[in-house]
């Protein structure tokens, strides 16, 4: 078995990269792929803003020149600058279920950390915040959420076998919008808070409307980060990108903004899930893939709970009322009849123990890893 470093600038390489998840999952029903504009551009040096200020390589390995298993290791320097640490991630992870591959690959990712004088590795983190986070390790059975990461039960023991330690827990959970019985008090306490705090909903009819709070959103983001770890400011560029893949599949009424006169408070993200399109057009929006997908906006009966938060001092007295109560609204008034909340972090106890109150089944777990390399 080789371990290669692509070229980033060989597309036949790039496309080895990205083409072996399709050979990996072609019998698993579950996996829902990436949008390949996205996936493509994660490897594109002059195109991702990630590569403005950080540094990334990508690794294959390969059995008689088939591909048996890929991986990414990120340096990323803002992060590690904000959060006074000497961190690098992997991601992208992939391989048969042979501990040879896992062993080469992250020995591999170990090498060039360390080249970097990095001390730790942590994942599964991607580039962007937007990037699902972890590796499964409850729920295989289901489907995903659209960007949540999917894996074989064999990636655990894979990881664990290269010495990797449990860093963390994040949950997702399922909501039966059919049998929902949401808590009357909730909405009332939520009208209570808006008209005493002086709170208002901000609801959008287009996509032209949601470009408007890109920018106080993130002022909002980096502004939170202060006395937090293990997270990073947004720049310009970064909240483009991500701002593009969200208007791709967002609908404008299921986007709700707390404001408290003309400051933006809090939020709560929603989207029709479509990642059955995305299983049937293989990730491929061009030429005709976007046919399906405007047509799965329409029909599917799933939404995902993707974002939600509000500023530290309004999380108090019935300040988490409104992103609930507006979160049962866009299920209700969207004709749902399933919801996946996407992943909590388990640390997050209060927001559990509160969303566990009205029904959720934690139904999913990702995990994250860190190892010590030095």
């Amino acid at each position: 078995m080789d371990i290669i470093q692509i070229d980033t600038n060989n597309s036949r390489d790039v496309r080895r990269f990205l083409n072996f998840p399709f050979e990996l999952y072609r019998h698993i029903p579950q996996w829902v792929p990436p949008f390949t504009s996205d996936a493509r551009r994660m490897l594109d040096r002059r195109r991702h803003p990630f590569y403005q200020h950080s540094a990334a390589d990508f690794f294959l390995a390969l059995k008689n020149d088939r591909v048996v298993g890929r991986l990414a290791v990120l340096d990323n320097q803002h992060s590690n600058e904000f959060n006074h640490t000497r961190t690098a991630f992997f991601y992208l992870f992939e391989a048969e279920n042979d501990l040879a591959i896992s062993r080469g690959l992250f020995t591999a990712a170990f090498d060039w950390a360390r080249a970097r004088n990095l001390a730790q590795i942590d994942g599964p983190k991607g580039f962007t915040a937007l990037d699902g986070m972890g590796l499964l390790v409850k729920g295989f059975e289901h489907r995903p959420a659209l960007g949540i990461p999917y894996n074989p039960d064999y990636y655990p023991r894979m990881l664990e076998d290269v010495g990797f330690d449990n860093a963390g827990d994040i949950v997702s959970g399922y909501l039966d919008a059919t049998n929902l019985t949401f808590p009357d008090k909730i909405h009332h306490i939520a009208e209570l808070v808006q008209k005493r705090r002086g709170l208002h909903i901000a609801r959008f009819k287009s996509r032209r409307d949601l470009r408007q709070i890109i920018e106080p959103l993130k002022r909002m983001y980096n502004d939170s980060l202060g006395g937090t770890t293990g997270n990073v400011p947004l720049t310009d560029d970064e909240v483009n990108t991500i701002a593009q893949q969200l208007l791709t599949f967002a609908n404008p009424r299921l986007i709700k903004i707390v404001m408290k006169d003309d400051e933006l408070v809090g939020f709560m993200f929603a989207y029709p899930d479509v990642s059955a399109a995305m299983q049937r057009t293989r990730g491929k929006l061009w030429p005709f893939g976007w046919i399906d997908l405007l047509l799965e906006l329409k029909r599917t009966k799933w939404v995902n709970i993707n974002g939600a938060g509000i500023v530290e001092k309004y999380r108090g007295n019935g300040g988490t009322a409104i992103l609930f109560s507006e979160m049962y609204k866009s299920i209700a008034e969207g004709g749902f009849h399933h919801a996946d909340i996407v992943q909590i972090g388990v640390d997050n106890d209060r927001m559990q123990r509160e969303i566990a109150g009205i029904g959720i089944d934690f139904y999913k777990t990702h995990r994250m890893y860190r190892k010590a390399i030095v």
